[in-house]
């Protein structure tokens, strides 16, 4: 389809603004055209931006009906969807156009083409077939591209793809029962019905002849200003007086500070669904006081026409009226969905502290250069015209227009106050709506340690200890889990520390506190019987990372496969090198500044900043019961050192895991090897059962599975950062030790969220990262493409 698409696109000179007028009369579907255009229109699109859309429809639900219906029936459901779109929205025009209601009778002389009504129709009917998740998620977000269209511009072939839409919803209204949607979920629907309305508008800029049924809205949402001809034209009628003033004081704005200006109910409306998505009570307020405002706005423009109410009228009029009222309905009934608080003291102080100077500054300011405008105002006309100075240019209509500027510092002042006020109320709307609330955490990492002394867990449980992070209890306050908010992502760490039979009920409580927090939990690092626990609860999980262990009870450095080892132990001994346990806060400042130093050479000699999350820095040695063993020689220079963290279980320590690793960059061959392995044995003398050398993010054993997609990005990502950070290369160094592999997985119940997981552990592992080392570690990756990666060995 997508070859005889373009294919006849390109013979009848179609593909860049449809097809030529002569030929559009003839195959172009209208209400009165013959019945087989039904079928020959759905050759051509209207225009290039037709032509991909619809491809991008048909690759993306394509092949995935043809897997789950087969072909005849995707054939059939696709034309069948598309003939009865286009009758019933034939059959819808001319019942409109029957009352007399204009946008429908404007219709009755317009041609479509194009097949996307019957794609439309056959991507909502697979929807059925999907998960709950993305069955919402694809049929809100497609009846919304299907419904923003069609009420806005309001072409005929906008009208056909709704219908077209509809049809195929209407196959998964009698296939399906209806699934329950929950308080997240709600929040992201109420978000995308507030965005749709502030986005509706724009759809009008682009659409040179836009009629739809709620193109009036623009009027009160985006308003831009007529050009110097149309100002001329209505000031040389004295009858047009009113709207010469307004045409006045739009053009008045330069064109940059106007659209900015224009845009303003929009872009607050789209950052306060932001807010509704996240939660926020504060953005329900605002909201539902923006949209009551609106619509008592929109109802006093319509009262001040003056014009006698036909029924014609009145259906033109009542949909954008109808439109804000719709919407403060659903925010009414959907209000305990949004509980969480705002911290709005800063934002109304920014706002206001921000009111407060712009206001000096225009009014003195306009005082100082009251020469460049026209007439020359006085101090009590600056201060009259300062609301002015916050409106867009379609509402300055309601207020007088007393001067104008005539030279550069004036204009400024006159067209850029408002501009920056706005971006400050913007700025300061989103920092509030973004900020993580904080949950009480009073004596909480008090607390989690003691979990983590009495139960332990995984290698990576005492990494739950580390400053940043947040705490969650269970109820009884037998289990925790250590968190950290980035980007409304809750990222855990490892699996939640606790009795054994706990872990399961602290997942489903912690992502029910996330649910009501705004946020998208995501288990980090976690064991694999854990995946395998959540998985039954419709997680989906993918590995992030194999972690070594180190059995050290028959642990013996014979053999051919330790041959690595026992030269690092032998060069050591020959150089008069030796392992000395120390505590980093208790040590000497003469062996803790050489540590600093071994440290910083590492850094700077990357580039790029050290990473954090699951991997330890210089402020974690002092932990409490971690354990430093630093290679000495008889100078008591330090060659390298390590960290090691306990390991916890029945209340005692029972293993310890590797953390910090550094070496000097004249260390002897094999320091780190020297290092691992008599901790190793010093390890097994005290008693100890295993050794962990903790995980190596993005690398792993390939165990013959077939990855899955998002398994072989971060492959992918592994491979690219390998030069940089070389995770594969420290797997393949850990394999000297002989260690048992178990993997660690990343576990998420949103696959949409991936993006947005994959952003908050960049930055939760480079927190402090500037511009200047994020060019400096793409161009590292850029050069890194293509080369061979590290295959670690078993």
């Amino acid at each position: 389809m997508l070859v005889a698409l373009w294919g006849v696109g390109a013979v009848s000179g179609s593909l860049w603004s449809g097809p030529p007028e002569e030929l559009l009369e003839r195959v172009g579907f209208g209400v009165s055209s013959p019945l087989w255009t039904a079928f020959g229109s759905a050759l051509w699109c209207a225009n290039l931006a037709g032509y991909l859309g619809t491809s991008a429809l048909l690759l993306v639900f394509g092949p995935v009906a043809e897997r789950e219906f087969g072909r005849v029936r995707t054939l059939v459901v696709l034309l069948g969807c598309q003939v009865l779109a286009v009758f019933a929205g034939a059959g819808l025009v001319r019942l409109g156009a029957s009352t007399g209601w204009s946008w429908p009778t404007s219709l009755e002389y317009d041609l479509a083409v194009g097949p996307s009504p019957g794609v439309a129709g056959l991507a909502l009917a697979l929807s059925f077939r999907l998960p709950p998740l993305w069955r919402r998620r694809v049929r809100l977000l497609l009846v919304l591209g299907l419904l923003v269209p069609a009420l806005y511009s309001g072409y005929l072939e906008d009208v056909l793809r709704l219908c077209g839409g509809l049809i195929g919803l209407a196959v998964v209204v009698v296939r399906r029962r209806p699934v329950a949607v929950l308080a997240s979920e709600t929040r992201v629907l109420v978000a995308l019905l507030l965005a749709a309305s502030a986005l509706g508008p724009i759809v009008v800029w682009l659409s040179p002849y836009a009629n739809g049924p709620l193109s009036w809205f623009t009027d009160v949402v985006a308003v831009t200003q007529p050009d110097a001809e149309t100002v001329a034209a209505l000031c040389a009628d004295p009858e047009l007086w009113s709207q010469c003033r307004t045409a006045q004081a739009q053009a008045a704005y330069d064109r940059v500070p106007a659209l900015l200006m224009s845009v303003v109910p929009a872009l607050l409306l789209l950052v306060l669904a932001e807010g509704l998505r996240r939660g926020r009570r504060f953005a329900w307020w605002a909201a539902l006081a923006l949209n009551l405002g609106m619509a008592v706005l929109f109802g006093w423009y319509v009262v001040d026409l003056g014009e006698p109410f036909t029924p014609s009228l009145l259906v033109e009029f009542a949909l954008p009226l109808l439109l804000p009222l719709a919407i403060v309905v659903v925010l009414l009934c959907t209000r305990r969905h949004f509980p969480l608080p705002t911290p709005v003291r800063p934002f109304w102080a920014v706002t206001g502290g921000g009111l407060v100077a712009l206001s000096a500054v225009y009014v003195l300011g306009g005082y100082v250069v009251r020469e460049q405008f026209t007439p020359v105002p006085k101090f009590a006309d600056l201060v009259a015209d300062l609301p002015a100075r916050f409106l867009p240019p379609g509402y300055l209509g309601l207020v007088p227009l007393s001067f104008r500027p005539d030279d550069l510092v004036a204009a400024v002042l006159f067209e850029y106050t408002g501009v920056v006020f706005w971006l400050v109320v913007l700025g300061g709307l989103l920092q509030a709506l973004w900020h993580a609330r904080r949950v009480g955490q009073e004596d909480a990492a008090v607390r989690a340690r003691e979990l983590v002394l009495l139960h332990g867990g995984t290698s990576l449980s005492y990494m739950a200890t580390w400053r940043g992070n947040r705490y969650w209890f269970t109820p009884d306050g037998q289990a925790v889990v250590a968190y950290r908010v980035v980007a409304t992502i809750a990222l855990t760490v490892g699996d939640p520390i606790g009795p054994p039979g706990a872990r399961r009920a602290a997942v489903r409580g912690f992502a029910s506190f996330c649910a009501h927090e705004g946020w998208t939990p995501c288990l980090y690092s976690i064991s694999e019987e854990l995946r395998d626990e959540v998985a039954s609860s419709g997680w989906h999980a993918v590995q992030v990372a194999e972690d070594t262990v180190v059995p050290l009870r028959d642990l013996a450095f014979t053999g051919r496969k330790w041959q690595d080892v026992r030269t690092a132990l032998n060069k050591a001994g020959k150089r008069g090198i030796t392992a000395e346990w120390v505590r980093y806060a208790d040590a000497p400042p003469a062996l803790t500044d050489q540590v600093r130093s071994i440290s910083a050479e590492w850094v700077a000699d990357k580039g790029l900043p050290e990473m954090g999350f699951t991997l330890g820095g210089l402020a974690e040695l002092s932990g409490d019961g971690v354990r430093c063993l630093v290679a000495v020689d008889e100078d008591r220079t330090v060659h390298a050192v390590t960290s090691w963290l306990p390991v916890h279980g029945d209340g005692r320590v029972v293993g310890w895991t590797l953390d910090f690793m550094r070496r000097r960059g004249s260390a002897f061959p094999g320091a780190m090897e020297f290092l691992i392995a008599s901790a190793a044995l010093a390890l097994r003398e005290e008693g100890f059962s295993f050794l962990s050398l903790s995980g190596a993010p993005l690398a792993r054993l390939d165990r013959g599975a077939r990855p899955c997609a998002v398994q072989r990005v971060l492959d992918f990502t592994g491979r690219v950062l390998e030069p940089v950070y070389g995770f594969r290369s420290l797997l393949a160094f850990k394999a000297k030790f002989q260690p048992v592999y178990r993997p660690l997985y990343m576990a998420y119940p949103d696959p949409a969220a991936l993006p947005r997981i994959a952003n908050a552990v960049g930055r939760a592992y480079l927190p402090g990262m500037s511009v200047r080392q994020g060019v400096r570690l793409a161009g590292r990756v850029l050069r890194s493409v293509g080369r061979e990666p590290v295959q670690p060995v078993a």
